[in-house]
């Protein structure tokens, strides 16, 4: 796999209509808000995990693609199973080995890093690829709707209700909102996990794709609307992120109540830094 040696700072910017993009289970599993601002909040972990999802499904946990954390995996069986590989077993440093097996097999751990000190121990990898929370770019108005379900799970409960058999619920969404997360790719720390050109390749595909394959109804309309990646010419950078993060402007075109991305102008503004090359992906 050929190296990555750049350093990567990228802005993703997406959008849901009628849906709940990240539930607070600390409040009932409304849409994550600011409590100070009113602006939405998608977490790093939410969308580190839908990368994952699309990852497992685009390759079928093939070699070299398989995902660490995983529904319903045991942590520590996959950490002692990279302890029974043979490379593992007459190195002088198992730990060390332990972590290298690791990185490889699994695209999320030389991706996002992972803690791999719970078994046998496989030490620590400080991913590559790290993620700010999303924030969306004005106040969410967040609304619980009742719903009904012409069924009842029990017996007794069927006897209480006299054969009507409806059970109630609730299902909390926003109108519209659009989220704004920003992306920083470390060349020095991917060339430690192995993390190479293709995965990252593989990456912008998943940010590209990965609200396609997870659509439910909890979530409504969620989509990916724009992905520009500022690409340095060196490893440690051309400029520091927060001054490229400057040059992406996003303005209303609406004077009413934004309600799709129709009503938004995206746009790279300002002076490119020298050695600092721009790509819109989406």
């Amino acid at each position: 796999m050929k190296e990555l040696n750049n350093r990567i700072d990228f802005v993703y910017i997406f959008d849901v209509q009628d849906g709940n993009p990240n539930g607070d289970p600390d409040a009932g599993n409304l849409p994550r808000v600011d409590a100070e601002t009113g602006m939405g909040l998608v977490t790093d972990v939410c969308l580190k995990r839908k990368v994952r999802n699309y990852v497992q499904v685009a390759k079928e946990l093939t070699e070299g693609y398989d995902i660490f954390i995983k529904e319903k995996a045991v942590l520590n069986s996959s950490i002692d199973a990279a302890h029974e590989e043979e490379s593992v077993k007459s190195a002088k440093d198992k730990t060390s080995a332990a972590r290298e097996v690791m990185c490889r097999k699994y695209y999320d751990v030389r991706t996002f890093g992972a803690v791999m000190s719970t078994g046998k121990n496989a030490g620590q990898v400080r991913g590559p690829i790290q993620m700010t929370f999303a924030r969306s770019v004005d106040q969410i108005a967040a609304a619980e709707h009742s719903i009904t379900r012409v069924a009842v799970a029990t017996e007794k409960e069927a006897e209480k209700q006299g054969g009507e058999n409806h059970t109630m619920g609730r299902k909390a969404t926003i109108p519209y909102g659009l989220y704004v997360c920003h992306g920083f790719i470390s060349a020095n720390l991917a060339k430690q996990t192995g993390f190479g050109e293709e995965d990252l390749q593989l990456f912008f595909e998943a940010l590209r794709n990965m609200f396609d394959i997870d659509r439910s109804a909890s979530r409504g309309l969620m989509s990916a609307q724009k992905l520009i990646v500022f690409r340095h010419s060196s490893a440690l950078g051309n400029a520091p992120a927060n001054k490229l993060f400057d040059l992406v402007q996003i303005s209303r075109k609406t004077a009413g109540v934004p309600r799709s991305f129709k009503d938004y102008e995206v746009i790279v503004s300002g002076d490119i830094p020298s050695g600092v090359e721009v790509e819109e992906l989406i």
